[in-house]
């Protein structure tokens, strides 16, 4: 193991993981992760980014083996295409282009537009608007573009998700701030002029240079990829054990369960079923803190 730590930290040091922000810009809070000052610069102790590293990829590894999804925020020039990459590699999602205020606090009209996205991009597949005239099948098709560019990362998440990943938490601070009002896990690559008390889980990393972000998103993917390979292997596993007796009450309980949630779905609609949990969230305090804030932002 020590052996291993000490390839890491060298990999890390050769990516300048150490390098931090000027000492003016610094946040004090970060004061038990810096190593020492250079030059005016904070250097950031690579021992302590081991450790914070490896207790992530540990929690990470554990959450994608629970079958929940991690969202991998990175909306930064140098994190963009590396984040992107990374999330598809294991088929987690990914904000790369904008963060919308409200993407997870307003979860239930962000995933409507995700729809009509999806239902624009089925429509224009199966030809459904053949009729309509170029001018305006041209204007979908942009309509389209706009929200893949922005939603296209998140198209596939069916709920809330159960974490975090952020890249320079200060960039992504409203991101951050509605994952702490919904009691989401944080995990962030936290640099010298951050504060690291404001994520669950912080990595002290150098957050601007491409190849740092890149050796430390690469390293939790892989941990994520093994969280998601025993969740498999387990899967499987049980498979083999199960009798065919037991498949056959298996499948039969998931089909009864289907129809079940078939039939609760139409009533529960009629009964206005997300508008039902509209009318709930206005009654909580913070839906109106959300409307006070209107105001304020303008």
């Amino acid at each position: 193991m020590e052996n291993n730590n000490t390839s890491l930290q060298q990999q890390l040091l050769d990516a300048g993981v150490h390098f931090g922000h000027l000492r003016k810009k610094w946040n004090p809070k970060m004061l038990p992760y810096i190593f020492a000052e250079k030059k005016g610069i904070h250097i950031i102790d690579l021992n302590k980014t081991v450790e914070c590293l490896q207790e992530t990829a540990a929690a990470m590894k554990q959450i994608a083996r629970s079958g929940k999804k991690i969202l991998f925020v990175g909306t930064k020039k140098q994190a963009k295409d590396i984040v992107n990459e990374c999330a598809r590699r294991i088929n987690m999602p990914f904000v790369t282009e904008r963060w919308l205020g409200g993407m997870l606090t307003n979860f239930n009209t962000v995933r409507k537009s995700v729809k009509k996205m999806q239902s624009i991009e089925k429509m224009l597949g199966d030809g459904s608007f053949d009729s309509i005239t170029k001018k305006e099948r041209l204007t979908l098709s942009r309509d389209k573009e706009k929200m893949e560019k922005v939603l296209g990362g998140i198209s596939q998440l069916g709920r809330v998700p159960a974490a975090l990943f952020i890249v320079d938490i200060g960039h992504e601070h409203i991101a951050l701030a509605e994952a702490k009002r919904l009691g989401i896990t944080t995990f962030g690559v936290v640099d010298t002029n951050c504060d690291p008390n404001k994520v669950d889980f912080a990595i002290p990393a150098n957050d601007d240079a491409t190849k740092s972000i890149a050796i430390i998103s690469n390293y939790l993917t892989a941990a994520i990829a093994e969280g998601l390979a025993e969740r498999q292997a387990a899967k499987e596993e049980e498979a083999e054990e199960m009798t065919d007796d037991e498949k056959e009450r298996k499948a039969a309980r998931l089909e009864a369960e289907a129809q079940a949630e078939g039939g609760r779905g139409g009533r529960t609609r009629g009964a206005g079923g997300p508008g039902g949990g509209g009318g709930q969230r206005r009654r909580t305090p913070t839906g109106g803190g959300q409307r006070g804030g209107g105001p304020g932002r303008r």
